[in-house]
């Protein structure tokens, strides 16, 4: 397993997945993304796991995609492959699968986060999708939004690309619940309880009904948001985008 994921099983059962990469601000490149992919798989594969949390070393949860590679034509298929890997990896994990933020969550690490059963965060916590912002389009993040939160709190994060605070948030449906800076880890063991309460059987069955309801499933959903994600990373104005958010200038957009 690469150093850019720890994996801990704080308890039978129940396994910690750490973006380990903080000098980056735990930036999602394709290294981290296949690692990430990989041990979300295999404790979706293992029949004692109960409850999968990912959180983030150092200041922040997760920046996002990494944008130099996001930017590259010769790997930038990989890496849209991965993001949809990866999500589709934390919403069919039979767990209940928990975000514990802190920092900010952005981007790609707010899909990451948008992907999980729930989310607590801190109060001090950001939040946003920045994507229009770099020329792109938070297609796959998109599919996820739209289950969870209300069409106009969906478009008002997608097409304004603010950030937000925790509180606001949480008033939207982004997040289920905040704690203070350093009571993450006690949530955790809140719900880590009433996880051991059911069977694995019922969890998983409940959490594959969800899908079912949707008038279409979250892979046919994806098929579509990948494609215009791929279309949208490889456009004049994403080049543009990462390439000025990279050298920390204003974009240059075209009329």
């Amino acid at each position: 397993m690469s150093d850019l994921i720890l994996v801990d099983e704080i308890e039978v059962g129940v396994t910690t997945i750490t973006l380990n990469r903080p000098e980056k601000r735990n930036a999602l490149n394709i290294l981290m993304l296949e690692a990430l992919c990989d041990a979300i798989e295999d404790v979706s594969a293992r029949k004692d796991q109960r409850a999968l949390a990912i959180r983030g070393a150092g200041p922040v949860f997760c920046a996002g995609l990494d944008l130099k590679e996001a930017g590259d034509p010769a790997i930038s298929g990989r890496s849209a492959a991965l993001v949809r890997r990866m999500l589709e990896s934390v919403y069919h994990c039979p767990c209940v699968t928990i975000a514990l933020i802190h920092g900010a969550a952005l981007a790609g690490g707010a899909g990451l986060m948008v992907a999980c059963d729930i989310a607590l965060a801190t109060k001090e916590s950001k939040f946003g999708f920045p994507e229009v912002h770099r020329g792109l389009v938070a297609g796959l993040i998109m599919t996820f939004l739209r289950r969870q939160l209300h069409e106009r709190h969906a478009r008002e994060l997608l097409l304004l690309g603010e950030i937000i605070d925790a509180e606001r948030a949480k008033e939207m449906g982004l997040i289920n619940r905040t704690v203070s800076a350093d009571g993450l880890d006690e949530a955790l063991g809140t719900i880590v309880v009433q996880v051991h309460k059911a069977p694995p059987g019922a969890i998983a069955d409940t959490k594959a009904f969800f899908d079912q309801l949707w008038h279409h499933s979250l892979a046919d959903d994806l098929d579509g948001a990948h494609d215009v994600h791929v279309k949208m990373r490889t456009s004049e104005e994403a080049q543009e985008g990462m390439a000025a958010f990279i050298e920390k200038r204003k974009p240059k957009w075209m009329p």
